[in-house]
């Protein structure tokens, strides 16, 4: 009997081995040196929107409003961080500028998008990658933390308080491998 309870045993943890818990997201807030950097990274000019995808409690949103006076979107499924977010933004007063959607982040349409902010995990920004490369605009930019999009070459890749930010251009064409820019107009930074 216990050999056999052994074996259910075993059996059981080789399944949940091969479930994918890839797809899921969980919030973990981005330090504010981080924000800082993907924005600055970003190249914010006037008239840009911003989407963050996952936005969390708000912070990269709330910051684009408030230290580049851009309109910003928060995509989050939920609740209770998206209350935290508009709560944050009355503080911070810009609620003017900010918008906290609940939407499926793949459905969100990124068509009005200049920049998008992104700590998604690598899975989910290679499943994300199809829709910024159709919907966005040539020469809207992506920021990301942590995690890369693949043969996607970033423009710029830096550290930051030991996390990775990235930043891509969406490109005219994009081939898988080759960098988005021509390597002369690409960011020393």
């Amino acid at each position: 009997m216990k050999q056999a309870s052994f074996l259910v045993a075993l059996a059981a943890l080789a399944l949940s081995s091969c479930v994918d818990n890839s797809q899921d997201i969980h919030y973990v807030p981005t330090p504010p040196a981080v924000v800082d950097e993907m924005l600055r990274l970003a190249e914010i000019k006037d008239g840009d929107v911003l989407y963050d995808l996952g936005s969390g409690d708000g912070r990269i949103v709330i910051a684009a409003a408030r230290d580049y006076g851009i309109r910003a979107v928060g995509i989050e499924i939920d609740d209770a961080l998206l209350e935290r977010s508009r709560i944050n933004a009355r503080e911070a007063g810009v609620s003017g500028l900010v918008e906290f959607r609940k939407q499926d982040l793949f459905e969100t349409d990124l068509t009005e998008v200049d920049v998008l902010a992104i700590y998604l995990g690598s899975t989910l920004n290679l499943r994300l990658r199809p829709r910024i490369l159709q919907q966005m605009e040539p020469g809207s930019r992506v920021v990301s933390q942590s995690f890369a999009m693949g043969g996607w070459i970033p423009d710029v890749e830096k550290v930051v308080e030991n996390h990775n930010v990235f930043k891509w251009t969406v490109p005219e064409q994009f081939i898988d491998g080759f960098p988005s820019v021509l390597p002369d107009k690409v960011s020393s930074e």
